[in-house]
């Protein structure tokens, strides 16, 4: 069925503007015009943003503040081993989907820390990604309460993910 959608919504489009009797391809050319400014716009923050989480990660940062806010995380009910996860997921989607399969691989997919990973990656979002691409697309400079709020609801869903293993499973 999927091999079929992509020429049906083609040959949808066409024959709708065909109907209307427009220009496709000048309606081509401004849909492409305007997604290349789009893109403009997106880019920088995106390659800032990647470039910061590979330094962060390369350089050791990351492991050492996953160390030291272990007794933290302990305090929280998160497990310790997730700390990176923690870290991570809020920067960087991939990172974060890479940390998570690291860890469902050395401590099984079925341990509490691999439903407590699993939980994680599907209640928090990558704030700090989502903020720079859609901020940064919509032209805002200034985030004002969304970066805290953010932060906060990202807490939460670590928090929750933890007792929510402890409790359900």
């Amino acid at each position: 069925m999927t091999d079929y959608l992509v020429p049906v919504l083609l040959f949808a489009a066409s024959a709708l503007v065909l109907r209307k009797k427009e220009n496709a391809y000048d309606l081509l050319l401004q849909g492409g015009a305007e997604a290349l400014r789009l893109l403009t716009a997106i880019v920088p923050a995106l390659i800032a943003l990647l470039t910061a989480v590979y330094m962060l990660r390369a350089s050791g940062a990351v492991t050492l503040l996953s160390q030291v806010l272990r007794p933290v995380f302990s305090f929280f009910g998160i497990p310790p081993e997730t700390a990176m996860l923690v870290l991570v997921r809020p920067i960087s989607g991939s990172a974060a989907l890479a940390v998570g399969a690291e860890l469902m691989a050395e401590y099984g997919v079925d341990s509490a820390v691999g439903r407590t990973a699993a939980v994680m990656l599907g209640s928090t979002e990558t704030t700090f990604y989502t903020i720079s691409v859609y901020f940064g697309a919509a032209g805002i400079k200034k985030t004002r309460y969304t970066l805290p709020a953010a932060l906060f609801a990202d807490f939460v869903g670590f928090f929750m993910a933890s007792w929510t293993v402890r409790w359900l499973f």
